[in-house]
């Protein structure tokens, strides 16, 4: 048995190394559009991102990494306390070779953790599809969020790659209540 972990290993460390996109600069997006992506949420759902979400503001917090789990559950808890409503997607981004090759491990682990009334709103990009996002908001720091705050057609508004801060998730709310407001005076 030991000799097949082994062997398993020592296929699958050439294949992360050659498959791993590396780091990406970090940079901040606002202004650009949300790149098309397809990902799958954990009701096992295909999501087209930001497509599905047009028509209305969305957030999305978008993690790299494992340790950002942290920092994304404190801008959730955050952003309901200040009042936000609507599409609020979180974005587990793994643009990585081995973690796609594990994705239903992955995936399963993850609703092992969600209460699965929540499933529909985690969306998780693996591989080419995690690819885009990474280059658009860079993936240094991994272990923090990344969250964009998108307008009704899917351009980026707002941003923030620097952890989770009550004084922004407070702006981060305010924005989302002017882009709302337009909506809610139509009606």
């Amino acid at each position: 048995m030991r000799w097949l972990v082994f062997l398993v290993a020592g296929c699958l460390v050439p294949l992360s190394a050659s498959g791993c996109s590396g780091t990406y600069p970090a940079r901040d997006p606002v202004g650009e559009t949300f790149p098309v992506v397809v990902g799958q949420s954990l009701e096992q759902a295909r999501v087209e991102l930001p497509s599905d979400l047009l028509g209305a503001p969305a957030v999305l917090l978008i993690g790299y990494q494992q340790q950002a789990q942290f920092d994304l559950d404190r801008w959730l808890m955050g952003l309901l306390q200040a009042g936000v409503r609507g599409q609020v997607i979180e974005v587990p981004t793994i643009p990585a070779l081995v973690p796609t090759l594990l994705s239903g491990w992955i995936d399963e682990g993850m609703r092992g953790g969600i209460p699965e009334e929540d499933w529909g709103a985690v969306v998780t990009l693996y591989g080419a599809a995690a690819e885009p996002v990474a280059a658009l908001t860079g993936t240094e720091r991994g272990q923090v969020a990344r969250i964009v705050i998108l307008d009704a057609e899917g351009r980026i508004l707002w941003f923030d790659d620097n952890g989770y801060s009550a004084r922004r998730a407070l702006e981060a709310a305010t924005v989302l209540q002017e882009l709302e407001a337009p909506a809610q005076a139509t009606r």
